[in-house]
């Protein structure tokens, strides 16, 4: 494993281990989940959206490491942002790690750590969780 492989691995890790907003939202006003087929992943989101934004968050994880890492970049970059800003960073992180496109702008940028995983296509869904049970919760009612 290269320097740089490394100093990656253990940012992933860092992320993995110390993930924020867990547990439910009582006062949620939507509620979304997402399971990945290929290993088990699963994740639920809890927003509280007030005005066209996100004002509060939380979620369950049971994912792998990098389905961990970006439910920590997430639930550390969503609080702020709108439903389209939601959208806009799922569909650059599946971009990203299913075409080799750019990065995911804006709030969203950190998860630009998980490029260095693009091989790991049986992972590709487990990185997507958050993004996906966010958007999922974000078209329901809780």
């Amino acid at each position: 494993m290269s320097g740089i492989d490394a100093i990656y691995q253990d940012k992933i890790l860092a992320y993995a281990g110390n993930i924020p907003r867990l547990g439910k939202l009582p006062d949620a006003t939507h509620k979304g989940e997402a399971v990945s087929r290929a290993c088990g992943s699963e994740i639920s989101v809890y927003l509280k959206l007030e005005d066209g934004l996100i004002v509060d968050y939380a979620q369950k994880v049971d994912a792998c490491a990098l389905g961990s890492a970006a439910a920590s970049i997430v639930a550390s970059s969503i609080v702020g942002c709108s439903p389209a800003e939601i959208e806009q960073a799922r569909d650059e992180m599946r971009a990203m790690l299913k075409e080799g496109g750019p990065v995911p702008g804006g709030s969203f940028a950190e998860l630009g750590l998980l490029q260095s995983a693009r091989s790991l296509t049986n992972r590709h869904s487990s990185m997507l969780l958050a993004l996906e049970a966010s958007v999922r919760a974000l078209n329901s009612k809780s």
